[in-house]
């Protein structure tokens, strides 16, 4: 068999296009059907954004129940108080906290179901104070394991006063 114009073949060239826009039809549909997992530990936290101004409206009828935090240079919690009442400091106070607020809802339960919603825990730490007993507050103040390992919730809003300057 013959050929013709054997001298006119040449390389064949390979269009890319094609295979470049089939990668990014692949990237964009793994992109729209990733499933993002929340992150363990997500609380319901206000973050204080200034110095309040004289016509602040909240929409909590109620005044936040207040936790102040007391640190040693260390960072160590020397004083926990729960509405001005003295807790202890430790790793003891933060159960005491935690014993606190589920009377304080109890008796807020007896007014409403409907104000549990809207109470809101006010955490006042020093600047010094370590992030474990912060942690350990929060944890405090949303709740509790319940017999047979079920959580029993107490409060969901939780925010943090304004920050201290470090003295």
């Amino acid at each position: 068999m013959k050929f013709r114009n054997r001298s006119n073949l040449s390389k064949i060239q390979l269009d890319m296009t094609p295979m470049i826009d089939v990668v990014f039809q692949l990237i964009i549909f793994f992109m729209c059907t990733l499933k993002v997992v929340e992150p363990e530990g997500d609380f319901d936290i206000s973050m204080p954004l200034g110095a309040p101004t004289a016509g602040a409206v909240t929409d909590a009828e109620l005044p936040p129940f207040k936790v102040r935090m007391e640190s040693n240079e260390n960072g160590e919690l020397v004083a926990l108080s729960f509405n001005g009442e003295p807790l202890g400091g430790g790793e003891a106070a933060i159960g005491k906290l935690n014993s606190s607020v589920f009377r304080s809802i109890t008796a807020l339960k007896a007014v409403g179901d409907d104000q549990l919603e809207k109470q809101e825990v006010e955490i006042d730490p020093d600047y010094d104070l370590n992030y474990r007993y912060i942690i350990n507050a929060i944890g405090a103040c949303s709740g509790r394991l319940g017999p047979g390992g079920i959580r029993i919730s107490y409060l969901q809003r939780i925010k943090f006063a304004p920050i201290r300057k470090k003295q």
